[in-house]
């Protein structure tokens, strides 16, 4: 089915348009899995997992690379839903700052309960852009992992590394998120 799936998707990177209809149901499945699972983790996030998906899709199929395999197509896929639950986080956040509006103070206000899943959210996000910078392939497989709940063999092989080096690779960069969070 995999194979099935990645020569779909290479012809239609290829031209052939039908391709990615039909090998979209079976992916669509697996990205609502995705999406499902990440909303689950969002306490505050105002998307259901269709319309994480079709955010996602809208952002994924206007232009990138060539996908090398089913794997690699959901792990990207899983990285723009990412960047859409962060831009969603940035939206709530500017607005309970006032989003330019004119601030005024209240005695005894204290923060609404939930409000610190955008933050974390957030520095979540700025913290794999710091690790990005220093070792990328840790990054992707980060957020491989945790974003697009692969497994280390669909990571390996979407990357192109072995199995032990995705693990070694998830170790550091959850050693070095603890630090850089904690």
């Amino acid at each position: 089915m995999d194979a099935n799936i990645t020569g779909l998707l290479h012809a239609w990177r290829g031209g052939d348009r039908a391709a990615l209809a039909e090998a979209m149901p079976d992916l669509y499945v697996e990205l609502r899995r995705i999406a499902a699972a990440r909303l689950r983790a969002e306490h505050e996030a105002t998307l259901d997992p269709t319309a994480l998906v079709h955010e996602a899709l809208l952002r994924l199929l206007g232009g990138g690379p060539d996908f090398a395999s089913r794997a690699h197509f959901l792990g990207v896929a899983a990285l723009h839903m990412r960047s859409v639950l962060v831009d969603q986080a940035r939206a709530r956040l500017a607005a309970k700052r006032g989003g330019g509006a004119i601030k005024v103070t209240l005695d005894g206000y204290t923060e609404p309960a939930g409000a610190h899943v955008d933050l974390d959210l957030l520095a979540l996000d700025q913290a794999l852009e710091q690790l990005a910078g220093q070792d990328r392939r840790a990054a992707q497989v980060m957020e491989m992992t945790c974003f697009a709940g692969m497994q280390h063999a669909e990571v390996a092989a979407a990357i192109g590394v072995s199995v032990p080096t995705v693990e070694r690779d998830l170790r550091f960069a959850r050693a070095w998120l603890g630090q850089q969070l904690g």
